[in-house]
């Protein structure tokens, strides 16, 4: 009798833990919808701006723009970027523009413990792709590599803020 009252009071612990974390993860907010894909002259204004932010912090990028299909309107790579930021600078873009959300949010997940982001196709686990979205709706994305996640976050967001 003891062990069932003690198995009891141990699942009611297990069951409201389990209810509060649920209850205390916000819910993501939702995705913008698609506008019409993203200009040329917007693309360059974007990415210029991107690039302007790098040269302010003094890491050369590689800058990639995409239109909400992820296919390629623009791309830019500083001298000094490492080669390896032109595959890395577009997969983030590609990646931002599928799932209309930051790549942000795919490393928060995975450092989170949630490796299972790594099997949605295409995904970027590293932060520097950002959804460019006006008037309310995604029309492409940026994608930045070159320094490390936070600075590549301040470059695409520097991209961001020039099409508001």
């Amino acid at each position: 009798m003891r062990m069932d009252r003690a198995a009891a009071v141990a699942a009611a612990i297990i069951c409201a833990t389990g209810a509060l974390a649920q209850q205390s993860q916000p819910a993501p907010p939702p995705a913008a919808p698609y506008g019409s894909p993203i200009s040329l002259d917007q693309a360059i204004k974007a990415a210029t701006a991107a690039m302007a932010k790098a040269g302010d912090i003094q890491v050369p990028n590689a800058v990639a723009v995409v239109e909400p299909s992820g296919d390629l309107v623009y791309f830019a790579k500083m001298s000094g970027a490492p080669y390896s930021a032109v595959q890395l600078a577009q997969q983030k873009a590609v990646a931002s523009a599928r799932y209309r959300r930051p790549t942000k949010a795919f490393y928060d997940g995975i450092e989170g413990g949630h490796p299972f982001f790594l099997t949605f196709p295409g995904v970027a686990g590293a932060p520097g792709g950002a959804p460019l979205i006006v008037d309310g709706k995604l029309i492409g994305a940026i994608g930045v590599s070159g320094g490390n996640g936070d600075q590549d976050m301040a470059v695409s967001g520097a991209g961001v803020d020039a099409l508001k």
